[in-house]
């Protein structure tokens, strides 16, 4: 895994004044943060998106960032406004659409976040090399967790809390997400902001403040992922019913 940082944000980060995000956490240990966790999604249950994250940034500091599939930059934006400077992390996984990939750079170039973009180990020819062609297409869980899951766990291991963009309506699996929770996994508090929203919500957001978004979003795809695992959605499919269209899946593994 390798990390490279992108666009303008990291310069304003380094100028800003002493903020929260130059304050340690606090050394807790992990049942410490998990019982913060658990008892911050009880009180922030009723906050807005906005709140949550200034919460995660008094809290954690630069131990906090944001990750983002470049779908919208609704948390980023977000979370700028939170936490200028908040590191927004990126995974590039060498199956992207074009269009994710400008959305990644046009939120670099604009927005007052430092960029941090992730790859995998292997580049894709060398993981056609190792495990054959369009592994994605023979084993889909196996991809996911080379070019998605192993990357992110190694990029956020100088972090104490991460923020995503789960929506509890986005499907079944996410139905319960917390506001704010403890990814059991990484040992991580897991910060959802704006998991109580809807989809009108998200745009009604993205209409006021102008906020990025990916272009394949109007053009029939409502969940984007890698290009070979994503197709569009036809007219009253569900929104994710584009991605590993076919196959019993519908998470990468990032979330669950």
């Amino acid at each position: 895994m390798t990390a490279t940082q992108t666009g303008a944000g990291t310069a304003r980060e380094r100028e800003a004044p002493a903020r929260a995000a130059d304050r340690d956490p606090g050394g807790r240990t992990d049942e410490e943060l998990k019982a913060l966790a658990e008892q911050a999604g009880r009180d922030l249950e009723e906050a807005s998106p906005l709140e949550i994250l200034r919460w995660a940034a008094d809290i954690f500091g630069n131990r906090f960032c944001v990750t983002s599939s470049m779908e919208d930059a609704v948390v980023a934006h977000l979370a700028s406004r939170a936490m200028p400077g908040v590191d927004v992390v990126f995974l590039d996984t060498g199956y992207h659409f074009p269009e994710t990939i400008g959305t990644r750079d046009a939120v670099a170039e604009v927005m007052d976040v430092n960029v941090i973009t992730l790859t995998p180990r292997q580049s894709v020819a060398e993981q056609d090399a190792e495990y054959g062609p369009k592994l994605h297409d023979r084993d889909p869980d196996l991809c996911c967790a080379l070019r998605k899951v192993k990357p992110l766990e190694q990029g956020l291991s100088s972090y104490a809390a991460w923020a995503t963009g789960l929506r509890r309506d986005e499907s079944p699996t996410r139905a319960n997400t917390p506001v704010v929770g403890w990814d059991e996994k990484r040992r991580k508090v897991k910060v959802s902001p704006i998991a109580r929203w809807t989809q009108d919500d998200v745009d009604a957001y993205v209409a006021e403040h102008g906020v990025i978004t990916n272009l394949l979003l109007m053009d029939g795809y409502p969940s984007i992922g890698c290009a070979p695992c994503t197709r569009r959605v036809a007219e009253g499919e569900d929104a994710r019913a584009g991605r590993w269209a076919g196959r019993n899946k519908t998470e990468c593994g990032l979330h669950g």
